[in-house]
């Protein structure tokens, strides 16, 4: 049985995009030892999984970027959730390997809770969950998130979309791992407790 591992920057007041989706803050407040930090924890991932409107998002910008971040976001397994029929990336004749690794992306249109028990339940190393406040949410909400890599930037908002709202029962966490960087980002990694 694999993790589930969720992976989201946050300002300081708890909202991972302004009201509008803006992120540009994520990029002003980061620095090259928190970059460095996130690329080896994204490494360790088995498979990506996000929301369709991240998927169709994240396929032009990863397959044209020269981020560090690229060749892992480009190899490594993917799944979409998606309830709309949705088909999947289509790479054209002759696709790279990286556009090949966005057009086998499993497509999964199962109850959520279902199918993250189900890519839990396989072999492998983690599975990594990025993406949209709406999946994020949802996701929260099944109850089997196992981890929680949040990186906490040093901007207050002021509004914005928060991930961590409409949640009925109290999510007791265990903190494994603080770490702070120069720019004043400071990454926490809780782990799910059952109370």
């Amino acid at each position: 049985m694999r993790k589930l591992q969720m992976k989201m920057s946050m300002s300081l007041d708890g909202f991972v995009s302004g009201l509008n989706g803006e992120m540009d803050w994520i990029f002003k407040t980061g620095d090259a030892e928190s970059k460095a930090w996130a690329l080896s924890q994204f490494s360790e991932a088995g498979m990506i999984i996000m929301g369709r409107k991240s998927f169709d998002g994240m396929v032009p910008y990863w397959l044209t970027s020269t981020d560090a971040f690229a060749e892992h976001m480009n190899s490594i397994p993917k799944a979409v959730f998606t309830q709309k029929g949705y088909k999947g990336y289509d790479p054209g004749p002759n696709p790279s390997p990286a556009a090949a690794s966005w057009a086998d992306a499993r497509i999964l249109s199962g109850d959520l809770a279902e199918e993250i028990a189900k890519l839990k339940a396989e072999e492998g190393k983690p599975v990594s969950a990025i993406g949209g406040a709406e999946f994020m949410r949802n996701l929260i909400a099944t109850g089997l998130v196992d981890e929680f890599y949040l990186a906490i930037h040093p901007i207050i908002l002021g509004a914005g979309i928060p991930i961590f709202n409409g949640s009925t029962i109290p999510k007791y966490l265990k903190l494994l791992e603080a770490k702070v960087f120069p720019n004043g980002t400071v990454a926490h990694i809780y782990s799910s407790v059952i109370q």
